[in-house]
């Protein structure tokens, strides 16, 4: 038996480049060093095969790749960069300009923030915000919303008052009868005891109370507790006349789930929240202050116009002080308010005789004489008899 032999020819037709610096390197496989062509032409060997009965059989050479020569990048074409658009300058407050009193949490702090922006050119409107981010009404060991807020309202002295609670509120009490767990019923009880003391301060004052309602949130849990607290909010303010602002549909879907992405002030898709859930990114903020911003223009009326006038002595046109006349002398007689003829007249104004009449009518030969013309010829109450 014959043993089966592989021969492989190689064409001596092989050009390399001249420069023997392009060849590939270890270094160059591993780290993508720029490869260069290396060769001109390269023609893969003939494949022989040699059969048991000694027959040769020769495959053709493999077709060569072409290698396109790298085109360059095409450069990606330059948006336009947005124009930047200055804010308007803030105007100075009129003494008599209503004061708004923003106190709460983080997120009355987004909306006092937010709100002074709105109102800078509204020279009849004045913000003025007092919030601690980390307050409530559950931790009053780090601010005591119930003892501080008779001061703040001495020294503010505002014509309404929004209050944002309740986000930091979902931990254990502290009460007179021992530290009591969250949503139990007498966590709530004394949660509600706390609400109503609070409106209750603004609304003995004779002050407008708008209570904000909390958002939804990313946590299940989260998000209903905060229904549950908005029903307690809404129940207590309005009890005192206050009015509930209600945010929720700002920041949840049409099947009132919970979203990141929603649609702004403008109506435009962006991101109102953060990666946490619970805290709003600056669409997320005018989102939220524009809806208390619509219901203070109700209250605020023309006040919160930026075209409200400032009238003093710098504003006020110099005033014209008019000459005498000539004649002082009063050219009709006065009239009296007493004088039951006015004017002691029994005319009209511009009464005059009646014209005298050239030939007498029908009623005057009536009333004068007692003479009455005829009827005239043809007429029903013409009774004169004609001969023949």
């Amino acid at each position: 038996m014959v043993a089966t032999s592989l021969v492989l020819s190689l064409p001596s037709t092989v050009s390399f480049a001249q420069d023997g610096s392009d060849r590939r390197n270890l270094f160059n496989m591993l780290f993508g060093a720029p490869r260069t062509e290396r060769y001109e032409r390269y023609e893969r060997p003939t494949r022989r095969y040699d059969r048991q009965d000694g027959s040769i059989i020769e495959m053709a050479p493999r077709r060569q790749r072409s290698r396109a020569t790298p085109q360059a990048a095409v450069p990606r074409a330059r948006t336009a960069p947005i124009p930047f658009q200055p804010q308007a300058e803030p105007v100075a407050k009129l003494e008599t300009a209503k004061k708004i009193l923003v106190i709460g949490d983080f997120l009355a702090g987004n909306i006092g923030g937010e709100l002074e922006t709105t109102f800078a050119t509204s020279p009849g409107v004045s913000i003025i915000s007092r919030s601690d981010g980390s307050s409530g009404l559950v931790r009053d060991d780090h601010y005591d919303w119930l003892g501080q807020l008779p001061a703040i309202l001495d020294e503010a002295k505002p014509a309404i008052v929004v209050v944002m609670l309740g986000a930091n509120d979902r931990q254990q009490m502290d009460t007179a009868s021992g530290r009591e767990k969250f949503r139990t019923d007498a966590w709530f009880k004394q949660y509600e005891t706390r609400v109503a003391e609070l409106a209750g301060m603004i609304a003995q004052r004779k002050l407008t109370l708008l209570w904000v309602g909390l958002p939804a949130f990313q946590s299940p849990s989260m998000m209903a507790d905060a229904v549950t607290l908005n029903t307690l909010y809404r129940g207590q303010v309005e009890k005192v006349g206050g009015e509930f602002v209600d945010i929720w549909d700002g920041f949840v879907d049409e099947d009132g789930r919970f979203v990141l992405t929603g649609s702004d002030v403008n109506g435009q898709q962006v991101r109102l929240r953060n990666s946490d859930g619970i805290t709003l990114t600056k669409p997320g903020k005018e989102k939220l202050a524009f809806y208390v911003d619509k219901v203070l223009r109700r209250h605020l009326g023309d006040m919160a116009s930026p075209d409200l006038a400032k009238f003093d002595s710098s504003t006020l046109p110099p005033l014209q002080t008019l000459e005498s006349p000539a004649n002082p002398e009063v050219p009709v007689r006065p009239i009296s308010l007493v004088d039951p003829e006015l004017d002691g007249g029994q005319e009209l104004l511009g009464g005059n005789a009646p014209p005298a009449r050239l030939t007498e009518t029908p009623r005057d030969k009536l009333v004068k004489r007692g003479e009455l013309d005829p009827a005239p010829a043809g007429r029903i109450d013409d009774y004169r008899l004609t001969t023949q």
